[in-house]
């Protein structure tokens, strides 16, 4: 499953929010899908199917359960995650909670974001990448940096700099 793409919704008087078919495709959201709304970053939601919510349970579990960030964290978004049901015509509820602690009313902007989807008020997410289009570049080159696959290539680089044949001299 690979989510992507943007699309701008609005929210009903109830708080309910129409997934896109495209997204519901990619997660195959069937009626009565269990998903979970859980606070994300940078001011976003973010909504989980089932199964990504439990990786990343377990991604945390892997985690020293010491660590105050990892206690922290866990704390923060467990607490405020929620179950909630896609509906048969394709639209979860954000309870108001939620909807407050993201500062949502209306107007949404849902971004597919690989294995889950972020829900941002549409002016937070405009702000957001009125400031961060313009470091798309020093971004992605931290992100892969970060990767442990790009720096084990980054060290074999590094080791066979100035030979020709990528051989050590002796």
């Amino acid at each position: 499953m690979l989510l992507t793409g943007t699309y701008e919704r609005s929210l009903d008087g109830k708080l309910r929010l129409a997934i896109p078919k495209r997204m519901r495709d990619a997660i195959s959201t069937a009626e009565d899908c269990v998903m979970f709304l859980a606070p994300g970053t940078d001011g976003s939601l973010a909504l989980y199917p089932e199964e990504s919510f439990a990786r990343l349970g377990q991604q945390l579990n892997s985690a020293s359960p010491t660590g105050r960030d990892v206690r922290a964290f866990s704390r923060m978004f467990y607490a405020l995650a929620e179950r909630c049901e896609v509906d048969s015509q394709g639209r979860v509820r954000i309870p108001p909670e939620l909807a407050k602690l993201a500062s949502i009313d209306k107007d949404v902007v849902l971004l597919g974001v690989r294995d889950h989807i972020e829900i941002w008020d549409k002016q937070a997410w405009l702000a957001y990448l009125d400031g961060a289009q313009a470091d798309y570049d020093q971004i992605a080159e931290k992100a892969f940096d970060a990767h442990p696959l790009n720096s084990t290539a980054a060290a074999t680089e590094s080791e066979n700099s100035g030979t020709e044949s990528g051989v050590k001299p002796r």
